[in-house]
């Protein structure tokens, strides 16, 4: 499944960089307004430690990991819900995305001119999040105006469901409030409202690109959107951009590690935003050993295994018979999947088991 993640700020704080830190597409980095005018597009490697481990048993003659798009959206600007500074574009791009990261600065430089003046990461995330609710809350009374008469004065309970959950989302836009933060009290709930496709219902992580010196703890302007943010469905990630666009610099694994254990960092902010828009986006990851391949599949938690199936191939969901399943662990602790057998450690499931994180799959089937 092709996962899509939309990088969105106001202009010059970082988002570029960012970009070009993550694929090796090179988007132009300016220090002025509007220098990405078409979404950039990169594909990224998703990091999985687990994937290496395996191909190191299994020597294959190929490794495939799962992978990320990433779409470099132009800086949004105020009045961009009506269309200001290339806006209904840009929302469009944002629109097509699953998630979204909000570069936001969170650095002080006196050579990188600021659009408003000064820095302020949550006013920044407010004018962000003001043109998106903006753009929803159009959508959200065309869809009401749709369907207020049926839902008030006929019988159908799909109608008056649906009204009552779309006024609960203009209601919630109206206060300022972003779609994601609405409670519903079912999964039909849920499902009326997903099928609005909002852009405040998406969800986002909070990218705070800092200085060096922040690279490790953050900083006071990282704090301030702790705070702001704490009551929203959205996870925070301290990046230093600079530092990144460092790293991707280095030819060997063993330098780039080298170098973020000078600074006090476990791994890079890449592989971090990456592992953390998986878990943004409730996914996960199962693998396929064998000696022609070792590949990654990402797969969203909770789902059976014939869905998982279908990952691979349709094919594999309509006619799947058995799984046969070897946790990641005891792969590794055996070294192969005969010796996983004859340990009596290779489960067999079917169309009910709920696949984890890591597990080693192999399906059966039949067209």
């Amino acid at each position: 499944m092709a996962l899509q993640c939309g990088i969105v700020g106001l202009p010059n704080v970082g988002k570029s960089t960012l970009f070009n830190c993550l694929s090796n597409a090179k988007a132009q980095a300016a220090n002025f307004p509007f220098c990405t005018i078409e979404p950039n597009l990169g594909v990224i490697t998703v990091p999985d430690e687990r994937l290496n481990k395996l191909a190191d048993f299994v020597k294959p003659q190929r490794i495939l990991p799962t992978t990320v798009e990433i779409v470099d959206i132009a800086g949004l600007v105020k009045g961009a819900s009506k269309g200001e500074g290339l806006g209904n574009k840009f929302l469009a791009n944002i629109r097509e995305t699953d998630a979204i990261l909000h570069v936001l600065r969170c650095f002080d430089d006196e050579n990188v001119t600021h659009v408003d003046g000064n820095v302020n990461p949550v006013r920044d995330k407010e004018i962000i999040d003001t043109e998106l609710q903006l753009k929803d809350l159009e959508t959200i009374e065309a869809r009401i105006k749709r369907i207020e008469k049926q839902a008030k004065t006929g019988g159908d309970a799909n109608a008056k469901l649906a009204f009552e959950v779309y006024s609960r989302i203009k209601d919630a836009l109206l206060q300022g409030h972003s779609a994601r933060t609405v409670e519903y009290n079912s999964k039909d709930e849920e499902k009326a409202a997903k099928e609005l496709y909002l852009l405040t219902d998406k969800p986002v992580m909070y990218v705070c690109n800092v200085d060096e010196d922040s690279a490790v703890n953050g900083n006071k302007y990282v704090d301030a959107l702790r705070e702001a943010v704490k009551n929203e469905k959205a996870e925070i990630l301290v990046v230093a951009a600079k530092i990144e666009s460092e790293v991707a610099e280095f030819e060997t694994y063993e330098e780039r590690e080298m170098f973020l254990s000078e600074i006090g960092l476990e791994e890079s902010g890449v592989s971090r935003l990456i592992k953390s828009a998986y878990r943004l986006l409730n996914l996960q990851t199962y693998f396929t050993a064998g000696v022609q391949e070792v590949r990654a599949w990402t797969f969203e938690k909770g789902w059976k295994a014939p869905q998982c199936a279908g990952v691979i191939h349709t094919d594999f969901e309509k006619g799947f018979i058995r799984a046969e399943v070897i946790k990641y662990e005891d792969f590794i602790a055996y070294g192969s999947e005969n010796a996983v057998k004859e340990a009596g450690k290779m489960s067999v499931e079917g169309k009910e088991y709920v696949v984890q994180d890591g597990d080693v799959m192999h399906f059966r089937f039949n067209v």
